[in-house]
């Protein structure tokens, strides 16, 4: 039986409002001709998040390409508020990586510098209690953006498969005593369901 599940990922820019929202839509179109040059799993969104209002609808695109882990990628500056609400809403895994600076005429004319955008957003995501997946150095190229999308694959078909695990367990600490199972806390916050049985369950 095979039952490790298919990765499908979103790709979803976002740029701050008062930025150009054609550079974040550049670079992201980029970052997909990448991707399938890869043959990498990936649906490029047209709703790009500027502000809150456009997290509901890039929750019902994603919904409606079947994409089941997100890459939020930063073409410039982003909004940090909106762009965490995204990751938090978003039912699967995430990743987050932004765009370098090919150039230095993005940097006040076209106002890019995602670098900082990636800063202020971790800072956001922390405050929501969220780990999304960020790569050591998030910052890259068109081509080294899909490299870590790549390595993110693996990394978002384990944790769509261990979310939907149910594990039985025997042993001295029955669920009806959850005070004293601490050391599973990991696994709920990963979405797994346990339910511990004691001897006496086994025995009878």
């Amino acid at each position: 039986m095979t039952n490790i599940p298919a990765v499908k990922l979103g790709l979803v820019a976002v740029s701050r409002d008062c930025f150009p929202l054609e550079l974040s839509k550049r670079r992201r179109a980029a970052v997909a001709g990448e991707c399938r040059a890869r043959k990498l799993p990936v649906v490029e969104l047209q709703t790009v998040i500027e502000n809150e209002k456009d997290v509901p609808a890039a929750i019902q695109e994603l919904r409606d390409k079947g994409a089941n882990a997100l890459i939020i990628y930063l073409g410039n500056f982003g909004p940090e508020g909106p762009t965490s609400m995204l990751a938090q809403r978003f039912e699967g895994p995430a990743m987050v990586a932004a765009a370098a600076e090919e150039t230095q005429d993005d940097l006040f004319g076209g106002r890019g510098d995602a670098l900082c955008g990636v800063l202020n957003l971790s800072y956001n995501l922390g405050l929501r209690g969220l780990n999304p997946y960020i790569p050591e150095y998030p910052v890259g190229s068109a081509a080294e953006v899909a490299e870590m999308i790549a390595g993110f694959v693996p990394v978002a078909r384990t944790i769509l498969g261990a979310k939907k695990l149910k594990i039985f367990a025997f042993g001295p600490r029955p669920q009806d005593f959850l005070a004293c199972n601490a050391p599973v806390k990991p696994l709920y916050d990963l979405g797994v369901e346990i339910m511990e049985n004691s001897e006496l369950d086994l025995y009878d």
